[in-house]
């Protein structure tokens, strides 16, 4: 037999009933949650900037960084909505290496799903109880979301997962807004018809139930760069794909046509002090073309406490384990360079 089953999980409710949301923090949320959607349905013209390290790998330095940004939060709020990410799930290319706290609370030793369940909770309640931010996450695993449905204020569907029926089907009964990233090999077809599924009602098998959905109209296109057959990085965030981002949304009957350039990943060819160059020309792109502007309701920035990457071995307090990072100071400056510019 391929599967060895090793023990039952704990269930998002023993999970919710253990760790809940206080009331004060849930109130937050539901402002936070108001604000953030308005965005997308065009209600408000303030800025997303969605940053955060690459994968959430200690509690103690991400909520310090998200700390940090709460600080930033406060002197930009009246522009830019920033959401820290809270990156629970890594994806690996090959299947190796550290998959997340999900699967590792502690990268130096085996895996663990229930205390890996457990930790993701507690990080994203302590982020939002001592910053006031409510989080993104990647939705790398549909049947995680249970567990952090009360929490997230937007998630992600990678470029590796995009394509997959169960995600695009999970993403239909979320009422957070949902990025869809191009699939790697650069489509933006893929991308839209990825959208137009998760707006879609639906009806399929999920955690054991027959489930319908009533569709998400906040689903979006998230721009992360692309890679040829050659495993070149091709970057999809100058003007000319925005345009024509602009024209294929327009040849659809997508509700609250929206996008969101990833700074790094394949945009960056995985450079990350390269950053704030391609920041600043998106929003040189949103400033002559107002069509753009509308179009185009945010960032996403991979930064942490320290700059680039490290072993897991290595202990360094903010510096990722797995992709490399933007560092504080670089990160601070680009976010009030935003607030200038918007």
């Amino acid at each position: 037999m391929s599967f060895i089953f090793e023990k039952k999980v704990i269930s998002p409710t023993e999970l919710i009933n253990l760790y809940p949301m206080p009331e004060k923090d849930a109130l937050v949320k539901k402002e936070r949650d108001r604000q953030i959607k308005e965005v997308f349905t065009g209600d408000s013209d303030k800025f997303l900037v969605i940053i955060g390290p690459c994968s959430a790998d200690n509690e103690d330095s991400v909520c310090d960084y998200i700390n940090r940004l709460a600080k930033v939060q406060d002197k930009v709020k009246d522009k830019i909505i920033i959401i820290p990410r809270i990156y629970t799930n890594k994806p690996r290319t090959t299947g190796e290496g550290y998959k997340g706290i999900v699967h590792q609370p502690d990268p130096e030793k085996e895996p663990d799903l229930q205390e890996g369940l457990i930790a993701m909770r507690k990080m994203h309640l302590r982020a939002i109880a001592e910053t006031g931010l409510t989080a993104a996450d990647e939705m790398l695993y549909p049947e995680n979301w249970p567990y952090v449905e009360d929490i997230l204020s937007y998630v992600a569907v990678g470029a590796r997962s995009v394509e997959d029926q169960q995600h695009r089907l999970t993403i239909s009964g979320m009422d957070c807004p949902a990025g869809m990233k191009n699939p790697t090999s650069g489509d933006f077809s893929v991308m839209l018809n990825s959208c137009v599924a998760a707006q879609a009602r639906h009806t399929f098998l999920y955690r054991a139930y027959e489930v319908h959905t009533t569709g998400n109209p906040l689903a979006h296109t998230i721009l992360r760069g692309a890679v040829n057959k050659h495993g070149q990085s091709i970057p999809n965030y100058h003007y000319e794909d925005l345009v024509l981002l602009l024209d294929m949304y327009n040849q659809r009957d997508l509700a609250n046509p929206a996008a969101i350039i990833d700074a790094n990943h394949a945009n960056s060819n995985k450079l990350y002090s390269e950053q704030p160059r391609i920041v600043r020309e998106v929003l040189h792109s949103r400033s002559v073309n107002a069509e753009i502007a509308k179009l185009v309701k945010g960032v996403m920035i991979e930064s942490y406490i320290e700059p680039g990457n490290q072993k897991v071995s290595e202990h360094i307090y903010g510096k990722s384990i797995t992709d490399a990072c933007l560092g504080w100071e670089e990160s601070e400056k680009l976010i009030y360079t935003i607030a200038d510019h918007i």
